[in-house]
């Protein structure tokens, strides 16, 4: 892996030319490399088996949606519609997606609304579910009103990571981009935040990349504006799970008395979704990659932090160590005073703008082909045929 991005990082340099200003200079070699990376190379994007992605009917339940998550130790699933053949050509089979802990963050919610006080508290979450068919029995088409659908913009495997992370940076609902082969084909894998940053972190050593990796946290604009969300380790749980449903975010648990983090404990949507510690790298095992049981679940409690004066590479590994998807910055007194996430990091390396060579991803691609139309030099075309 790392002498193929070694070399491809050579031919970067060569295109980015030398005689450029320097910030224009490591922009545009930033860009050049990372649009030499195919998705491929990506851990969880390319699949051995058949297709590692579950998916879910649209007219679904949520009670049979959360089961098959979790018998099936999937952390998100596909939403599709069945489309009928003949309208097969100009319909997308795939409709969104949707991850395990927002479905339940939201169950609860609707539990807390209608539950008694008589009703047995000590019942399992699956079973309370059952008791309350208005909420067991919504349907998934139902929750996209409430925006819980993350949407569907894949990419194929030979679209490059700097594709990827375009859309990350700018799709502030999509946490998962689907890998594809074609329109309405089955799903080949996935690409996570996760996994991207650790593959910019397996890049580390060339100079471009250092150059930005390499600044302290306290240069960047968006830990001066990020504020932490927090709750009381005194509040009851459910506090933390309203909070973190409207957030969907890391909130930290802070004792009230000292301000700081609780024991160093934190209540967080997403954990590593790999299965392995950070020793056998997780991300690379493709199977597990969107996997709700892992050993590094024994972890979630432990809060990742980070101060202003770490440089973003640090901030880096510590979230790819941990698989969490936001690191809490503090004082050296211990108390929070920020918050960064994956996506922030991804939208640093990620380019201000779109350029000509862009057509807008595979999304924006199967709507033109559905459509007869195509992209050249920028330029929409109709096709002849």
């Amino acid at each position: 892996m790392e002498m193929a991005i070694g070399g491809a990082a050579a031919a970067a340099a060569g295109k980015a030319g030398g005689a450029a200003a320097a910030g224009e200079y490591w922009s545009e070699a930033l860009k050049s490399f990372l649009d030499h990376i195919p998705v491929s190379s990506v851990s969880g994007a390319a699949q051995s088996f058949p297709s590692p992605a579950l998916e879910l009917n649209l007219d679904g339940s949520v009670l049979d949606a959360i089961g098959s998550m979790y018998r099936g130790d999937v952390g998100g699933a596909v939403i599709v519609d069945e489309v009928h053949s003949t309208l097969g050509k100009f319909v997308d089979r795939d409709i969104g997606f949707v991850d395990f802990p927002s479905l339940v963050l939201w169950a609860l919610e609707e539990l807390d609304k209608v539950r008694t006080e008589r009703e047995d508290k000590s019942s399992d979450f699956l079973s309370s579910l059952e008791r309350h068919p208005q909420i067991a029995e919504t349907k998934i088409a139902w929750l996209a009103k409430l925006f819980l659908l993350e949407p569907f913009f894949p990419v194929r495997s030979h679209d490059t990571l700097f594709h990827a992370m375009l859309l990350f940076s700018k799709h502030q609902r999509l946490n998962v981009i689907p890998v594809v082969e074609s329109v309405n084909s089955s799903v080949d894998g996935f690409v996570t935040q996760n996994a991207v940053i650790e593959l910019l972190l397996r890049s580390s050593g060339l100079e471009w990349l250092d150059k930005i990796a390499d600044k302290q946290l306290s240069e960047f604009r968006f830990v001066k504006a990020s504020k932490p969300v927090s709750v009381y380790s005194d509040q009851p749980a459910a506090d933390a799970f309203r909070v973190l449903s409207k957030e969907k975010t890391g909130v930290a648990v802070i004792d009230r008395k000292t301000k700081t983090l609780s024991c160093e404990e934190f209540v967080k949507l997403k954990n590593k979704n790999a299965n392995g510690s950070a020793e056998h790298s997780s991300a690379s095992d493709s199977h597990s990659i969107l996997s709700l049981r892992s050993r590094a679940q024994q972890r979630a409690g432990l809060s990742v932090t980070n101060r202003k004066s770490d440089t973003l590479k640090q901030a880096m590994e510590n979230l790819e160590a941990s698989g969490s998807s936001c690191s809490f910055i503090v004082s050296e007194h211990g108390l929070v005073e920020g918050v960064l996430t994956t996506r922030d990091i991804i939208s640093v390396f990620s380019p201000p703008c779109m350029d000509s060579r862009i057509d807008g991803g595979t999304f924006f691609s199967a709507a033109l082909e559905q459509a007869g139309c195509r992209i050249e030099n920028g330029q929409m075309i109709r096709n002849s045929n």
